[in-house]
């Protein structure tokens, strides 16, 4: 097991090529605002916490098939089969995704408006994110445990939070309609896709919006030319949202969301990983999420800034076997309810020259399954209460955070037992920024995941909650005019070394340890060009007494991705990424490096009769390379031409 020591060896010795030693030589008690990067990304080094945020510009440009490939392009994030929305799933971290088995282990949490959903430990099936790419504007991935207290437990790799798309996004605060018709092709299994969205703002109290979207695609190609059999889908979408504002000055809302996908498959496999030939059935999948939200924002009191959510998240598939097999198997039915209530309240005070920023809440969820094969039914009911504050005073905030949660597991309606959990975790960051624009951060946290309901039919699992620590050590940068005029730039490497036990979720593993650094930076300059910089470099270790091996099998390999570009005063966008793959030989399963290149051209004129038109063509996996990427169970598409345009009104 390693160290913090050697945790800092690790940190220290990685930046020390980038960082110059006299950065630190200032130490002016200043806290500067987030740089905000003419690039791709914004990197996130305003806060200790390792996030990353995908917004609504950088969705369009990513072209993405499913929602889950809206994050490959985060560091330490890595895709199971993440080109079709059936079988995908994500892996933060070396957590989530068990390769070829279940697409969640409950240690990659998805929110959606704040809603859980896209968690369930299925056979054979992936995690269940069946909506689509273009219902959100904006996709949040936290990376380990800090920074996720104050939305759920058990969070070991990371977790994801989308947030839809609001009216106001398209009518600009503005009374009256408006709306964006989207068209999107791809070459590779001649995918389509339809998104049409209508807003409206009668006044400013009130805003409506629907969109419909319509995508399909068939079984695409890989490298090779070879067909890759049963990737192909049709998911329609839709998405109803309104929010009302109410009150003196409007201090008031209330909106309601509701987003629907569908597909149907007729004669496929069971195993949407295709890695065993258990049968083929005909699968209907139906996804609904509901959320229901209240703020109120007081003007005259800042301790009082309320937030109360209520969601139900319902993931059902229908499924039968297709030749008429009787295995229990292929004809079972999955239909899980994930209803949650969390109210907060947000207070800025100080105290002793201290700046608080308190967050404290409240939260009930209710998950009711229904009992299927390999899938047992029941209730997992959960109280939780949460702390966290972000206490600034000069350059330095401390951001301690706790969370617990009682649990009450009830199986007896399907002829298991009942079961009483707990557990109080939390977890703090200090982090100090100069004047410079230099900042550094450590953290340290400790979280429970409480037994699932999954895990019914072994009584030992359902008492024995499985258990992490993190400690994160980092640094970052962020300025302007930096090498030359009107230039930004930003830097931030994080270290992390995560020590788990009690490990509930892997056959035969009690122990696991995996650590790592993540590279995130950004540079643009005022003549329009850009760089964007992700990377990962990370090691797994089964620390299993008796274990046949040392290393952890779902440790994704290293991967750099590197991107140039061009921004020109007429609306045009010139980019090419290059991805490198490592060659992952700690694995029995290892696979060779990769190195992908991939061109994009966007065009959005500012003005003129093309204004509110935009155009993207790009060409992905340029050089039409095989490859299967790690932890995938079926080769990545070869080269692939997408062209979209979109126009607003």
């Amino acid at each position: 097991m390693a160290s913090p020591a050697r945790l800092r060896r690790l940190l220290l010795g990685s930046v020390a090529l980038a960082i110059p030693h006299t950065a630190f030589a200032q130490s002016q008690e200043t806290t500067l605002a987030p740089i905000l990067i003419e690039s791709d990304r914004e990197v996130q080094t305003q806060t200790a916490v390792p996030v990353t945020v995908i917004d609504q510009e950088e969705i369009d440009a990513r072209q993405a098939t499913t929602t889950a490939e809206l994050l490959d392009s985060v560091p330490g994030v890595t895709l199971v089969n993440g080109t079709t929305p059936g079988g995908s799933a994500i892996n933060i971290r070396g957590m989530g995704a068990q390769s070829g088995t279940y697409g969640s282990d409950q240690t990659v949490q998805i929110l959606v408006d704040g809603a859980s959903t896209g968690a369930e430990e299925l056979y054979r099936i992936g995690t269940q994110l069946y909506t689509d790419p273009a219902l959100y504007k904006q996709a949040e991935v936290i990376r380990g445990s800090v920074g996720t207290f104050e939305y759920g437990s058990g969070v070991i790799g990371g977790m994801v939070r989308f947030e839809t798309k609001d009216a106001s996004d398209f009518t600009g605060g503005e009374n009256g309609f408006a709306g964006r018709q989207y068209l999107g092709f791809n070459s590779n299994g001649n995918g389509f896709v339809s998104s049409s969205s209508l807003a409206w703002q009668p006044n400013e109290a009130f805003e409506l919006l629907f969109n419909y979207t319509w995508r399909t695609q068939d079984e695409y190609k890989d490298g090779n030319g070879e067909t890759v059999e049963n990737t192909n889908f049709t998911t329609p979408s839709y998405l109803a949202k309104g929010k009302l504002y109410f009150g003196e000055d409007q201090q008031h809302s209330l909106s309601l969301s509701y987003a629907d996908t569908q597909s149907s498959e007729k004669d496929v496999p069971y195993d949407q990983f295709g890695t065993t030939n258990i049968g083929n059935v005909d699968r209907d999948i139906h996804s609904r999420t509901a959320v229901l939200s209240y703020k109120f924002d007081s003007l005259d009191n800042d301790l009082v800034n309320v937030d109360v959510t209520l969601s139900r998240a319902q993931q059902k598939i229908d499924q039968q076997s297709s030749t008429g097999n009787p295995m229990a198997l292929l004809n079972a039915d999955q239909d899980y309810v994930t209803t949650k209530l969390t109210a907060k309240n947000t207070m800025e005070f100080m105290t002793g020259g201290v700046d608080h920023n308190l967050r404290a809440g409240v939260e009930y969820m209710l998950r009711d399954r229904l009992d299927a094969s390999s899938a047992p039914g029941g209730d997992d009911k959960r109280y939780a209460i949460f702390l966290v504050d972000d206490m600034r005073l000069g350059g330095f905030t401390f951001s301690p955070a706790l969370r617990y949660e009682d649990q009450n597991i009830d199986g007896t309606e399907y002829g298991y037992g009942t079961y009483h959990n707990d557990a109080l975790m939390g977890g703090a960051s200090l982090r100090y920024q100069w004047a410079s624009g230099f900042a550094v951060f450590g953290s340290w946290s400790y979280t429970e995941g409480l037994p699932i309901l999954d895990d019914l039919t072994n009584a030992a699992y359902m008492t024995l909650s499985q258990k992490a620590k993190t400690w994160e050590l980092g640094l970052s940068y962020g300025s302007r005019d930096v090498f030359a005029a009107g230039d930004r730039l930003a830097l931030k490497v994080n270290a992390y070394h995560t020590d788990i036990w009690d490990v509930t979720a892997y056959s035969r593993v009690t122990d696991v340890t995996t650590e790592g650094v993540e590279i995130e930076g950004s540079y643009s300059a005022a003549s329009g060009h850009y760089v964007d910089l992700n990377a990962s470099f990370a090691k797994g270790y089964n620390r299993t007494p008796g274990a046949a091996n040392d290393f952890w099998e779902q440790q994704p390999a290293n991967q750099v991705r590197l991107g140039l570009g061009q921004r020109m005063d007429n609306g045009l966008d010139v980019k090419w990424e290059s991805v490198w793959n490592a060659e992952m030989d700690r694995s029995t399963n290892p696979t060779p490096g990769t190195l992908l290149h991939n061109v994009s051209v966007g065009y959005a004129p500012r003005s003129g009769v093309l204004e509110g038109v935009e155009t993207r063509f790009s060409v992905e996996n340029l050089m039409d390379e095989f490859y299967e990427p790690h932890l995938a169970t079926r080769p990545a598409p070869g080269r692939t031409f997408k062209v979209s345009l979109a126009k607003s009104f």
